[in-house]
Parts: C-alpha cells; structure tokens; sequence
C-alpha cells in the first residue's frame, strides 16, 4: 500500500476577543480562535465579543449534559422476540459496563434507546468519553460489546455495527431529542443603551426578527429542529481551529435562538444540544492545534472529561457572539451587504 504524504494547507486563522464567558464551567476573559475564509466573521464575532465584555455577567454558559452515541443494529427472528430481547439487554447495564471497561479507560455506558421495525433492533447506546469527543471510543465499545450480546442471546444475528439510529454526521431529530454531544446554552443580557450603541438595533427588532427569520422563516423551509441564522459558520471556524471533525456541524448547528425583552434588556440565547467537541484524540496532534487548545486552557491538568467541557462552553460562548452581531446587523437594511463588500473586495 503505497503511503501518502500529508499535506497541511492553511487556512487564514485570527484570534477573536476577548469573551467575557461566566458559568459552571469558567469564569474569565478569553480569546478564540476562528479559522475560515469567510473573513467577515471575524468581525461580527469580534462585536459581539466586545458588547459582552461590557456587561457584568458577561455571556453565562452551560453543559447540561454530555453523551456520545453510537446505535448497532441486531436481528431476531421477529418483533416479539426482538422486544423480548431489548428488555433484557436493557436490564443488564453493569455487565455491559464491563465489556466496555475492556475497551476504554474513559468510555463509560449510561443510557441506551432502541426502536424495533419489524424483526429489526436499533439499539442506541450513549457513552460519556472523558476528554475525546469519543467516537472512535463509542465504536470500539459497541465492536466489544456486539459480540457479548450475541453471545448472551444466541436467537439474535449480527446486522451491522452502525444503523444511523446514532445519528453521526445527518441533520435528524433524534440527536435534540436525546442528545449527542455537549448540550452548551449561552445566554447574555443586554441593556438597550448597549444594544443601540454597540449594535445599532433595539431589543424589540432583535426579538421580532428572530421570530420571523430564525423560527417561522426556517419553519417554512422545513428545518430539523433548528432555529438559528448561522450557527454553522462559527462551529466550522472554532473547529477547524481546534481540530475537530468539522462534519459534525451537521448535527452541531442544529439549534434554537431564544430572545426575550426584559423589562429595559434584551435577553438572548443560544441552545447546541449536539455540540460534539474534544480536546485529545484524532487531530489534536498537529502543531497550530495544540498551540490552540494550550492557549484556549483546554491541556491544563484537570479530571477527565473537564477540558472538554470547557472547549465546549467557550464554543457555546462563540456561537452566541456571532448569532447576535448577524441578527443585530440584519435588523438594518443594507448594513450586512454594506460589511461583506468592505471586508471583503479589495
């Protein structure tokens, strides 16, 4: 087999910020950052960076939970005995538990579904990985555990190690429904003096677009549990700059934007529930990556699984600063052209 040299081509890559990021999970001032040839980027999340650094509470962020899936499809001889054994299976989670423990010193089963078409079992099972986004980790616990399983219940066959019940890499509802990921949400208060000086908009027009565009406009366009203007743009940028698989924007910018007037203040959110990030494994090795990681604090000696969530949180943070200077821009006719035609043509 003939080997093929890597070849490492750039993309522009400029460190944004600070965020002013507070929570559960951080607590400070931080830069990102954003590779992407969309250069405007840069810009609007510098500018939604810079209105949270002049709030008290800054951009508060959570990971409300975190899980890994991958989904094995069995076969039985029909739907009483495929339902006879998902039950079973189901009730044996500390066994399964040591079949994983063989494959992983992080992996760890917590949770599993399943659906019977017909004679058919979609098993999906949910993991926690420690620091790796886990899914190599997730399917080498189900190539580990298929076996076992087989053999506990000899009247099921073997169909395939991954049923797309998972679902990894596809826009589907499950994911939302049961998570797949980090579930990070952001949020931010805005006083109105800051939403006029800094963002040249009202709370009012934040809060009406974003009925209008995010939730009925993407409605009308028959969106897969997403209601956001673009949070595929700052999830590709943070992930080709952290090393991250970026095909899992797919399901990443699946997500809601929440706006609320409060009184005087504009509240606004952002919710990823399938934000799926690491800060070891699989490209994290390459140099400007682990420059990156170092500086973002996601190497630092912490128990397994916290540098991840941290990546994850400052991410969650990101997405939120990007989300809010688009839909600010958005509510002035022209100024969102006006800022592509001058960042972008020489």
């Amino acid at each position: 087999m003939k080997s093929h040299k890597i070849l490492q081509a750039p993309i522009p890559m400029r460190w944004v910020g600070p965020l002013h990021i507070t929570g559960q999970t951080l607590s400070e001032k931080i830069s990102v950052p954003l590779a992407t040839y969309e250069t405007p980027l840069w810009h609007s999340v510098g500018r939604g960076a810079r209105v949270s650094a002049l709030t008290e509470k800054g951009i508060v962020t959570q990971v409300i939970d975190e899980r890994m899936t991958r989904s094995v499809l069995l076969e039985a001889e029909d739907a009483w005995a495929a339902h006879q054994a998902v039950e079973a299976i189901k009730a044996r989670l500390p066994e399964l538990n040591q079949v994983v423990a063989a494959s992983s010193r992080f992996a760890r089963l917590i949770d599993m579904h399943s659906q019977i078409v017909a004679n058919l079992i979609y098993l999906r099972l949910e993991f926690t990985t420690g620091d790796a986004s886990g899914h190599n980790m997730v399917t080498h616990a189900a190539d580990r555990l298929l076996p076992w399983i087989l053999e506990q219940y000899p009247q099921l066959r073997y169909s395939s190690i991954s049923a797309n019940y998972c679902s990894d890499k596809k826009a589907t509802a499950v994911n939302g429904i049961l998570g797949r990921g980090k579930y990070v949400i952001s949020e931010l208060t805005l006083s109105r003096d800051l939403c006029a000086r800094k963002l040249n908009t009202t709370p009012e027009k934040v809060v009406d677009l974003n009925i209008k565009k995010n939730l009925i406009g993407t409605l009308l366009a028959g969106g897969v549990r997403s209601a956001n203007a673009h949070y595929a743009n700052m999830l590709l940028a943070f992930y080709l700059a952290t090393g991250q698989d970026a095909a899992n924007i797919i399901e990443g910018s699946q997500g809601v934007v929440h706006a609320e007037v409060r009184g005087d203040d504009l509240y606004f959110s952002c919710t990823l529930p399938n934000l799926i990030v690491g800060s070891v494994g699989n490209g994290k090795g390459i140099a400007f990556v682990e420059e990156n990681l170092r500086r973002l604090g996601c190497l630092d000696a912490r128990e397994p699984g916290a540098n991840a969530r941290r990546l994850a949180a400052i991410c969650g943070a990101t997405v939120l600063c990007g989300e809010l200077s688009l839909l600010a821009a958005q509510t002035n006719p022209g100024e969102l052209m006006d800022a592509h035609l001058r960042l972008e043509r020489s």
